[in-house]
């Protein structure tokens, strides 16, 4: 047998150890991730923290505008169970309408005036995008840019793409 034969069985017999002992019942330890390619944030995620562990919301996006948001945010799960959930009540509430998701995804498209937006199909009178426009800033998905033009905050960008990503689970 080679040298290089017996180093391939030796890797071998070690990635197999190391699933046996990966999957031992009764072990605390967390399994290790399926792929770690595949599942590159989460494996550094587990490296870093300990259980009962931790969300991470991460991206980096790049609009049809230019502007450019990178944003990471994490909090612990004790933290994230224990926390009064009530407070993001409005927030989550002005996203709970079909035409306030609209404007967003318009503006985030570039559309950015209140007269951009009456223009979209179903939309409704300036009144009515108004009303939802207010409802918008005052949850703070949106902020005026000047010139009558609205923008999602570079801030709020990726985690209202995060949430949007969360409810095609």
């Amino acid at each position: 047998m080679s040298d290089t034969d017996r180093l391939a069985a030796l890797e071998r017999r070690v990635a197999e150890l190391e699933q046996r002992l990966d999957s031992r019942p009764g072990d605390d330890r967390p399994a290790r991730t399926p792929d770690a390619e595949l599942f590159w944030a989460l494996e550094g995620l587990l490296a870093r923290v300990d259980d009962p562990g931790a969300v991470l919301l991460t991206g980096h996006v790049t609009l049809p505008d230019g502007r450019r948001a990178r944003w990471q945010e994490g909090v612990g799960t004790e933290e994230l169970l224990d926390s009064d959930w009530t407070q993001h009540v409005a927030a989550l509430a002005a996203l709970a309408h079909p035409a306030r998701i609209r404007i967003l995804q318009r503006i985030l498209h570039g559309a950015g005036t209140a007269a951009d937006l009456v223009q979209i199909d179903g939309m409704g009178t300036s009144g009515q995008v108004y009303h939802h426009l207010r409802q918008l800033v005052a949850a703070g998905w949106l902020h005026t840019a000047g010139g009558g033009r609205y923008e999602v905050p570079v801030a709020r960008i990726v985690p209202l793409l995060a949430l949007l990503l969360g409810t095609r689970r």
